[in-house]
């Protein structure tokens, strides 16, 4: 065990941790140098066109006669639950901070989780090769944060491989070799999991006791499923099996299992023959965005519902309910760890599964206490009982952090309070750079606050966030009426005080998104019965009288009566046609 480190990289979005991996199995002769490419670790397509990773993704390495297992974290808030499992089967930690921006909000939450985790922190400088890079401020700001030595931060490139083989030194050199006893009874915590449609269940696995031997029989302690170790090995990127994964190690397991429920992560892996105690594993992940998927025809459900399963599969911390929407026929509620989450999910299901999708405004969850001091968890308007029925509605809350220049201050400020939150502290990590702590309602960060934020700043301000508690607050539901037919899926709640502004917005949006009809359109808001806004869509007008040839005034009037008549007739039986955008209306900037 003295011969293994087992560490990980974390850092802010686009601070460079996937090129830095790439160099290290580069440096370590992992993968020739014919195989390599940019971001060999991020293997899903979606990964590499945006340029973020989404998925953690272990590999191992050898160097200089030592195993290296690491593993490369994402950087987005969104997927923050994938770093915080990462930790949990490392020893140490590589924290890499771009020369050119310094300290951002996700480098910040990412130190708190590594101290937290108890790990080693090697911070290393990235992108000194820059001509914007300036080493001196940022290492100020490195000392401020970690209390640690200027010697002791690595200045490198990773896209140039500058002080990389350094920084490998410095990780065999100040990171400990794992603890653990091979004597003991055999526990192995599971920090990722897919599902392979030819193998089945694969588990990403760290050993902390015990070994597991190919051809085992493996049961895990918090599922009591039971089943059987078909293979073992690492991952070099590529799965490459031994015949056993001992004490300290990481690798994958590849079981018979048809269901990742029955290998949840966090869960302990043992042996059927032994009784260890379980693993401290991790708190569950919640989702706290909630949206509406839709197929565009019906037809598609059963698809849709495949797709669902599938994703579900690969991806631990989705969540889905069916639903049933009188305009938009049988669908999902999807449950999100944040709107980039969303995006990523839709963009898999119509690219995968080649499923057209109608997704709805995204929501939160909210509690609600009823007259009979009953309480409820409710993910979307719709399921909100009548007003009287109610005695409290609360929201979730969020704990947040902003780092930005501190000329860009009171522009934050405004910005939190126009949103309903609370300023809580303000501190500074060096004579430029401030930290902004705040409290927030979660619902009126999730459309546009990142993008605000970024306006605010110039591009410098960067956000970071985590779920604090439920408060109850003065909510209201609002509802939407397009020709008089209320529309469930469009319904929205908010606090009252933003209630009216919300209702004129949204039917002056869906006033320019519904097309005309041949009969007058009314869209209204409204609170429980009391119309709060309303907007007109004028009909078609067909001119009847075309066809007339003069002769009697009476002649026009009578026509025009008729076509009257017919326009009354069709305002009552008449159905609007709503466009696939019009559920998406909230999301649309002005």
């Amino acid at each position: 065990m003295n011969q293994i480190r087992n560490f990980c990289i974390i850092a802010h979005i686009d601070h460079g941790k996937s090129t830095l991996a790439d160099r290290f199995l580069e440096i370590t002769g992992t993968v020739a140098k014919r195989e390599m490419r940019a971001q060999i670790l991020d293997k899903m397509d979606l990964e590499r066109e945006r340029g973020i990773t989404i998925k953690l993704a272990p590999v191992r390495m050898n160097y200089k006669g030592i195993q290296l297992n690491l593993i490369d974290t994402p950087g987005h808030v969104d997927f923050s639950y994938e770093v915080s499992r990462s930790l949990q089967a490392c020893e140490g930690a590589v924290l890499v901070i771009d020369a050119t921006q310094g300290i951002q909000a996700q480098t910040l939450a990412n130190v708190y989780l590594a101290v937290e985790a108890n790990l080693r922190i090697i911070p290393a400088l990235n992108k000194i090769d820059l001509p914007a890079a300036d080493v001196p401020k940022v290492t100020k700001e490195v000392i401020s944060l970690l209390g640690c030595k200027e010697d002791e931060i690595i200045a490198i490139s990773a896209k140039t491989g500058q002080g990389v083989e350094k920084l490998l030194d410095t990780v065999i050199d100040k990171i400990d070799s794992p603890k653990g006893s091979i004597k003991a009874e055999t526990r192995a915590l599971i920090f990722d999991s897919f599902y392979d449609e030819y193998r089945g269940v694969v588990l990403y696995v760290r050993v902390f006791d015990g070994k597991v031997l190919k051809g085992s029989r493996i049961k895990m302690l918090a599922t009591h499923a039971t089943g059987e170790a078909l293979e073992v090995g690492s991952l070099s990127p590529a799965m490459k099996p031994f015949t056993e994964l001992s004490t300290g190690e990481i690798g994958y397991i590849v079981t018979n299992f048809r269901d990742t429920s029955e290998a949840r992560v966090g869960d302990t892996v043992a042996l059927t023959t032994q009784q260890p105690s379980a693993l401290v594993g991790y708190k569950e992940v919640r989702p706290f965005v909630y949206a509406g998927f839709f197929p565009s025809s019906n037809e598609f459900y059963p698809q849709l519902k495949d797709a669902m399963d599938k994703l579900k599969l690969s991806d631990s911390a989705l969540e889905f309910l069916p639903e049933n929407s009188s305009v938009l026929g049988h669908g999902f509620r999807v449950g999100f760890l944040g709107l980039l989450h969303l995006d990523i999910v839709k963009e898999r299901i119509e690219r995968e599964f080649d499923i057209s999708l109608i997704v709805t405004n995204p929501s939160t969850d909210y509690k609600i206490v009823l007259n009979d001091m009953e309480e409820k968890d409710i993910i979307s308007a719709s399921q909100l009982p009548p007003q009287n029925e109610i005695i409290e509605i609360s929201e979730p809350w969020i704990s947040g952090e902003i780092v930005a220049p501190k000329e860009y201050v009171g522009a934050v400020i405004q910005l939190i309070s126009t949103s309903r939150g609370l300023q809580k502290n303000i501190s500074y990590v060096d004579n430029q750079l401030a930290l902004i702590k705040f409290e927030a309602p979660l619902a009126n960060l999730l459309t546009d606050f990142y993008d605000k934020l970024k306006s605010q700043t110039s591009g410098y301000g960067s956000f970071s966030y985590e779920l604090a508690d439920y408060r109850p607050q003065d909510l209201v539901k609002v509802d939407f009426y397009i020709a008089g037919e209320i529309i469930e899926a469009l319904s929205v709640i908010c606090h009252r005080s933003e209630s009216q502004a919300l209702g004129r917005n949204v039917v002056e949006k869906l006033k320019n998104i519904i097309p005309r009809q041949n009969f007058k359109v009314s869209m209204q808001a409204a609170i429980g019965g009391k119309f709060i806004a309303r907007e007109d869509l004028s009909a078609y007008r067909k001119d009847v009288t075309s066809g007339l040839y003069g002769g009697d005034v009476s002649r026009k009037k009578k026509v025009l009566a008729k076509q009257k008549k017919g326009k009354e007739r069709l305002k009552r039986f008449g159905k609007v046609d709503l466009p696939p955008e019009a559920f998406t209306v909230l999301l649309k900037r002005d």
